[in-house]
């Protein structure tokens, strides 16, 4: 509550707009013609989604409209007996959750473009591919590190730079590239869901105070086994030999590993603000953008200066340009999801699937299922959708959820932002059909985390 209402006073709304009644209200217009038009809005919508690659286009523009629409339904349906201002509560109420998560969101893309500019991602894969690791040891090396990277990264972003990596050392052997860039889908969601930075899900839990910072941690002994397992299955199938080594050499620019340390320093601000002081993961995280600020003055001074010396042209170095350079179509595509799924919870759709779902399956069951659908459907609507739902789960069950949530997408390779972006990087060394033939490997994987889960939470947590 007061996040929402710091936030409401950031763009200029009173209290009121974000009430608790806002973001909870229910219009019970399932069975109304109005109702069925929304849902079919968003069914289509996610179509589109799906057939981004083969329709060219964007995947923000089709949930953006039909979030647009379904709203224009609510608050037209709404507005003859009285219920405009309700409706517009509820909008309010959906706008400043996903407001906390764009902002959150455009400091992390900004640092990670900043460094992919300073050369340090560039300099990793040049390290790796100029040794001579076996593939068998690149594949392990590359997966623990999608495992590693993506707590901190995010598991799209580590996905795009690992694959760069695998496709550099594997040019000329499939077997290997295939198998590579599986074992790091499923590493970086594993890696992902054990931390408040590792992916949307994980974010919108912390955020929405179901979980502590640490508590995430108590996942992390599950989602390792999640990648362990399938990548156990997948180890005996690799090629023998080694790669021939990468020639040449990419120093990170003056700056780079500042950047990277700022980079840190803005987590734990972005921790300690959140746990100690009780304010958003947005003000550590703007704080951080502040500091990064300052940082890029100096590397430009530096720029300008060097330029100079050697009678080149300087070039200004900005932040504000990398800004600009942010993945746009993925930050609205967060906020067309936002405000579907918000505008069906108004609708009562969501409620409609708790009580059916969490009220007759029973949490553990209800946690799992959800997490197999987000290999259909994109898990942010999935987690979304519980939070809306908010079922009345102890923490080891909201864990439970973030952690199937976060790893079930692995399952198909359009499950999750990491594999939908590796079928367009891999140029089809890695598809849809050669992904499926390990899903059993992947499932074997996902049962055991939910087990040791279970296990974890009943002996040592001290959960029920």
């Amino acid at each position: 509550m007061r996040r929402l209402i710091a936030l409401a006073a950031l763009f200029g709304c009173t209290p009121a707009c974000a009430s608790e009644t806002g973001a909870n209200v229910n219009f019970h217009l399932t069975a109304h013609p109005v109702g069925w038009l929304a849902l079919a809005l968003f069914v289509l919508a996610y179509v589109a989604v799906i057939l981004e690659e083969r329709i060219h286009l964007a995947k923000s523009k089709p949930v953006v409209l039909a979030a647009a629409l379904i709203w224009g339904l609510i608050a037209w349906m709404t507005g003859g007996a009285g219920g405009t201002h309700e409706a517009q509560q509820a909008f309010d109420a959906m706008f400043l959750e996903y407001s906390e998560i764009f902002f959150f969101l455009v400091v992390a893309m900004t640092y990670v473009t900043a460094m992919g500019e300073r050369n340090v991602f560039e300099a990793l894969r040049t390290q790796l591919t100029r040794r001579r690791f076996s593939y068998r040891s690149l594949f392990w090396i590359t997966g623990l590190l999608a495992f590693s990277l993506s707590p901190m990264l995010d598991n799209l972003t580590t996905a795009l730079v690992m694959s760069a990596v695998i496709l550099a050392v594997g040019a000329g052997n499939g077997r290997f590239t295939t198998l590579a860039l599986i074992n790091l889908v499923v590493a970086a969601n594993a890696g992902g869901a054990w931390s408040a930075f590792g992916d949307i899900t994980t974010l919108m839990v912390w955020q929405a105070n179901k979980a502590q910072f640490f508590d995430f941690f108590h996942i992390f002994a599950p989602a390792l086994v999640n990648w362990l397992v399938p990548a156990l299955a997948m180890n005996f199938a690799l090629p023998k030999g080694s790669p021939e080594p990468a020639e040449g050499s990419s120093p990170i620019k003056h700056g780079g590993i500042s950047i990277c340390l700022t980079f840190a320093l803005t987590v734990a601000i972005t921790v300690i603000g959140r746990q100690w002081l009780g304010m958003p993961a947005t003000y550590g995280m703007l704080t951080g953008l502040a500091l990064l600020n300052l940082l890029a003055t100096r590397i430009d001074y530096r720029q300008r200066h060097y330029a100079l010396a050697q009678g080149m042209e300087p070039q200004t170095y900005s932040i504000f340009r990398i800004i600009a350079n942010a993945e746009w179509d993925t930050l609205l595509f967060f906020y067309g999801v936002f405000a579907c799924v918000g505008g069906l919870a108004a609708l009562g759709y969501l409620e409609l699937a708790s009580t059916h779902l969490y009220g007759n399956l029973g949490f553990t069951a209800a946690n799992s299922i959800m997490g197999l659908l987000s290999a259909i459907v994109d898990n942010i609507p999935i987690m979304f959708a519980v939070l809306k739902m908010n079922p009345p789960m102890d923490q080891g069950q909201w864990l439970l959820i973030t952690l199937t949530a976060g790893v079930g997408g692995s399952l198909l390779s359009v499950g999750s932002a990491a594999g939908v972006a590796l079928m367009g990087a891999s140029r089809g060394q890695y598809t849809f059909m050669r992904h499926l033939r390990w899903s059993w490997a992947i499932a074997l994987g996902y049962v055991a985390s939910i087990a040791l889960h279970l296990w974890m939470n009943a002996h040592l947590f001290g959960g029920h």
